[in-house]
C-alpha cells in the first residue's frame, strides 16, 4: 500500500513547482504538463481537455456513486505589494510563500495527496474523480464547466478552497452588472444640461440605502456594492454619459434574474448583466457529509466568497487548508502544517461516507446517502 507520508511530500514538491509556474487564468498550460508529469510518476491514467486534468478510481459497469474533488490550477495576476518573488516558493517560518500557494495550491495538492492514496487502495465504496481545473478565477467557459458534461454524474463534490478547514455549506453568487444614466450635456459655466453623473450618484445613493428583505440563515443579505464609475470628457462639459458597475452578492433567497430585474425597476441607469449562472449555492444541512463533519467537530458556515461550486448542479461542499483572507493579497502563504493537517480530515470525511446510487433518478441532486 501506499505510503501516505510520500503522497504529501510529493504533493508539497509539486506545489512547489506549481508556485513557480505563472498560472493565469487562460494561461495555466504549463501547471497543467507539470501536474500530467505528477500523474505520471505515480502511475495514474489521467485525460485532460484543455488545460483541465482528471483522473479517476474504477467503477465496473458504473454501478458505483461519484465523488468529485476539485481545486484550480489558475492564480489571479500578482498584485503590486508583493516585497520578495511571487514566483519563488520560499519556506519561512514554516509557511510556503508564492502566488497561488494559499488560493488555491494547498487545497488542490491536498486532495491530490488524498486522491493519489486511495488511487492505490482498492474495492473503494464509491468512484473517486480529481480534476484539476483551469480558470476558476474568472468563472470561464473552458474551465470545470466544460469538464462536467465529460464525467459522469456526481452525486458529491468536494470542492478545495481555503477555509482554514472549516466546512462551506453555502456559497453566495455573484452577477456583475453595467450600469449607464443618460443624461443631456451642456456647458458647464451656465445652467443647461443634464448631468448623468448626478444621475449615477443619486442611484448609488438609493443603492446603499436599499434594505432587501429577504435573509439567508447561512449567507445573510444580498450584498450590492458598486466597485467603478467613469463619468466626463474634460471640465468644463456636463457629462451626458455616466457608467457605474454593480457587484452583487446574492444570497439564494433570491436568484440573480429576479435581483436583476429588481435592480432595474429601482434604478434610472440602463442596467446589464454580464451573466445570470453564477446563483448562490448550498447543500442540504441533513445532507451525510454535513453531518459527519458536524460529528468531526468541524464547523460549519456559509462562504461570501465564489468558487466552481456556483456551476455546479449538484450537492458540493467547500473546504479546505489555508485562509480565505490570505488569497489575492501581497506575500501570500500558506503553513505547511494546514497542508498537512488536512490530510488525515479529508481521509475522515471520505472514510466515513457510505454512498448508494438512486438506480430510479440518476440526476445529482436526488443522489441517495446513507
Amino acid at each position: 500500500m501506499l505510503n501516505p507520508q510520500s503522497a504529501i511530500t510529493s504533493a508539497i514538491a509539486l506545489l512547489r513547482d506549481l508556485i513557480a509556474i505563472p498560472s493565469f487564468s487562460r494561461e495555466e498550460g504549463a501547471a497543467a504538463h507539470r501536474l500530467a508529469k505528477y500523474f505520471q510518476h505515480w502511475g495514474i491514467p489521467f485525460e485532460c481537455h484543455g488545460y483541465n486534468l482528471w483522473a479517476s478510481t474504477p467503477n465496473p459497469g458504473g454501478r458505483l456513486p461519484v465523488l468529485l474533488l476539485n481545486s484550480h490550477l489558475d492564480t489571479v495576476r500578482p498584485v503590486a505589494g508583493w516585497t520578495r518573488d511571487p514566483f519563488e516558493a520560499s519556506v519561512e517560518g514554516g509557511r510556503l510563500y508564492g502566488l497561488g500557494s494559499n488560493d488555491a495550491g494547498g487545497p488542490l495538492v491536498a486532495l491530490l495527496a488524498v486522491f493519489t492514496e486511495y488511487y492505490h487502495r482498492r474495492n473503494l465504496p464509491y468512484q473517486l474523480i480529481f480534476a484539476a481545473t483551469a480558470e476558476e478565477e474568472i468563472s470561464g467557459q473552458q474551465g470545470i464547466a466544460s469538464v462536467l458534461p465529460l464525467l459522469p454524474a456526481i452525486d458529491l463534490g468536494i470542492v478545495g478552497e481555503p477555509t482554514r478547514m472549516q466546512l462551506a455549506v453555502a456559497e453566495k453568487g455573484l452577477m456583475v452588472i453595467d450600469a449607464e444614466c443618460r443624461g443631456r450635456a451642456g456647458h458647464a459655466a451656465r445652467d443647461e444640461g443634464k448631468n448623468a453623473l448626478y444621475l449615477a450618484l443619486e442611484d448609488i445613493q438609493d443603492l446603499r440605502q436599499w434594505p432587501l428583505p429577504r435573509l439567508s440563515p447561512t449567507l445573510g443579505p444580498v450584498r450590492l456594492t458598486v466597485t467603478q464609475f467613469e463619468a466626463g470628457q474634460q471640465h468644463n462639459v456636463v457629462p451626458d454619459r455616466c457608467r457605474y458597475v454593480i457587484d452583487v452578492r446574492s444570497n439564494g433567497a433570491y436568484s440573480n434574474r429576479e435581483l436583476f430585474d429588481l435592480l432595474q425597476d429601482k434604478l434610472s441607469a440602463k442596467l446589464q448583466a454580464r451573466s445570470f449562472r453564477l446563483n448562490s449555492s448550498q447543500i442540504d444541512p441533513e445532507h451525510p457529509i454535513v453531518q459527519r463533519a458536524t460529528a468531526l467537530g468541524i464547523p460549519r458556515f456559509g462562504s461570501v466568497t465564489l468558487s466552481d461550486q456556483a456551476l455546479m448542479d449538484f450537492p458540493t461542499v467547500k473546504i479546505g487548508p489555508g485562509d480565505s483572507a490570505r488569497s489575492h493579497t501581497a506575500d501570500e502563504f500558506i503553513a505547511l502544517r494546514e497542508i498537512e493537517a488536512s490530510i488525515p480530515i479529508y481521509r475522515q470525511l471520505l472514510d466515513q461516507l457510505s454512498i448508494s446510487q438512486n438506480a430510479l433518478n440518476p440526476t445529482n441532486s436526488q443522489s441517495s446517502w446513507q
